[in-house]
């Protein structure tokens, strides 16, 4: 876990109640400054959330959030955070979520020995299908001519 950035530091304790997470004294406040987004969780207890900056008019924008167990705010990076344990020692997280990077994949060579046996592979179809066609027209000439043949043939051997 990256530890958040502090303007006051966090009471040392022997050992955490919750694993991966900060423990919060009653009356201890922890300023949490993040470089980059992400996520502040509260695991124990209740705290008492003020941002800084900007608010807008609505009482839910108003700058203080009260977060229980369970609950979690999305921080950004350069906000100023204060949290302030409520009324006992409380637990929380911080997750940073990182954005994720568009990765160029490398330019890849183009290997024409790889293309040979496909072209390899479409002059044979190329040259059975042309050996099919031959022997079609073929079979369809023997059939169609040996008629008109025997045909005038016929006419011929009557007539004499």
């Amino acid at each position: 876990m990256t530890a958040p950035s502090t303007t006051s530091l966090l009471p040392s304790a022997a050992a955490p109640a919750l694993p991966g997470t900060w423990k919060l004294a009653k009356g201890r406040a922890f300023t949490l400054q993040p470089r980059t987004n992400g996520i502040l969780r509260i695991a124990q207890g209740r705290v008492w959330a003020t941002v800084d900056g900007p608010h807008g008019g609505t009482p839910s924008d108003s700058g203080d959030h009260i977060l229980e167990v369970g609950r979690s705010m999305w921080v950004r990076p350069g906000q100023k955070v204060v949290i302030e344990a409520w009324n006992a020692t409380s637990y929380f997280s911080w997750d940073p979520v990182l954005a994720p990077v568009a990765v160029r994949a490398p330019r890849r060579k183009l290997d024409f020995a790889v293309a040979m046996q496909p072209l390899a592979d479409l002059r044979t179809a190329l040259v059975l299908a042309g050996d099919a066609l031959r022997r079609l027209v073929v079979v369809l000439a023997r059939q169609v001519l040996p008629a008109t043949h025997n045909g005038r043939h016929g006419q011929a051997c009557i007539a004499r």
